[in-house]
């Protein structure tokens, strides 16, 4: 989702929810603790210097069980934030705190509520790197097991 969806979502809203991806939802009382541009720098596996840039919240939340984010407040943060972003339009990235570290995710939106999404990584380089396309995108857990030759019962010996 980039920034101008964002803003036209969050006018349609009375309550500002968001949920995990696994359907939990963050606790209502969360607050976003900073919000930013993110600019990296990189070199692929195939040798290509690239940029990328986007904007980035975190959620965060603690004790204080009676504090509310309404699109109003939201609305000025990312006024706040403005400057920052120069005008671009950029998509958003949403940090928030996972069990053992900062998880990353994108945002979408489905009735009146933003929805954390996951995201993955990919080779940028595909053309260099020797995988062929088919291959690039395999879930290990989509894996079949094979049967050997040597299994019980196979009928090889």
């Amino acid at each position: 989702m980039k920034l101008s969806e964002f803003r036209i979502a969050l006018e349609t809203i009375t309550e500002f929810t968001i949920q995990l991806p696994d359907g939990t939802f963050v606790p209502n009382h969360f607050h976003i603790t900073e919000m930013g541009l993110l600019t990296k720098n990189f070199i692929d596996c195939g040798n290509t210097i690239r940029e990328e840039k986007l904007i980035t919240f975190q959620v965060w939340f603690a004790g204080d069980l009676e504090h509310r984010l309404t699109a109003d407040k939201v609305f000025k943060i990312i006024k706040a934030s403005e400057n920052l972003f120069q005008g671009q339009d950029l998509e958003l990235e949403v940090e928030y705190q996972m069990e053992q570290t900062i998880g990353k995710f994108g945002l979408a939106f489905e009735n009146g509520i933003f929805k954390l999404t996951k995201k993955e990584t990919t080779c940028l380089a595909s053309d260099h790197c020797g995988i062929p396309p088919e291959k690039m995108k395999i879930s290990l857990k989509d894996l079949e097991a094979k049967t050997s030759c040597c299994t019980p019962n196979s009928g090889c010996c």
